[in-house]
């Protein structure tokens, strides 16, 4: 079994903000692949398709720990075979990002869950969603803030790229898939 997780923040409110990115991948690749309507575990929205188990937690991002680690405890899913899926001030927008390993890197979503599961060791998918312009007290306006025109222009674009980003991460070793994801798309 393999887990994908997407992270983000439930309510209305929250859709189409930066922080939801993870969301917002889970959604396109759920719809792309016709998967129908959710169910309702692990504190969570999940889908199951092939021996894949994708799961939006409801627990709000600072609390995503709570969902993946239910899942990860009933299905006794290995560190490896689990992707995160979430959004990275530290990368200009709509740069991909994959990682086998590594600490939070000051995302709250991530540190909750390297926490509930105890270990750094858990790949993931970084989507850049660019600084916040000006002072960093703008940072939580910045990230809870919904998409400029421009941002929601390219995300299809984006969201195709991280599709792709999850068939590398299911179809090839972490080292193959991190090298064709991570690549410079002006150098193909």
């Amino acid at each position: 079994m393999r887990l994908i997780a997407g992270l983000g923040n439930p309510g209305t409110e929250y859709a189409f903000t930066r922080h939801n990115m993870g969301w917002q991948c889970i959604d396109f690749f759920v719809i792309n692949h016709e998967l129908g309507r959710p169910s309702h575990k692990f504190n969570a929205e999940s889908w199951r398709w092939k021996d894949i188990l994708f799961l939006k937690p409801l627990t709000y991002m600072n609390a995503s720990g709570l969902s993946v680690s239910e899942a990860v405890n009933f299905y006794k899913i290995e560190l490896e075979n689990i992707l995160i899926i979430y959004d990275d001030m530290a990368l200009p927008y709509g740069k991909l990002r994959l990682r086998a390993q590594g600490s939070a890197g000051g995302h709250n979503g991530l540190a909750s869950i390297i926490g509930a599961l105890g270990d750094l060791h858990i790949p993931r998918l970084r989507i850049g969603i660019g600084k916040a312009p000006g002072l960093d007290k703008n940072m939580i306006n910045y990230v809870l803030g919904h998409l400029s025109n421009e941002e929601r222009e390219n995300l299809p674009e984006i969201l195709n790229r991280a599709e792709s980003a999850i068939n590398a991460w299911l179809d090839k070793d972490i080292q193959k898939a991190m090298t064709i994801v991570n690549a410079d798309p002006s150098e193909k």
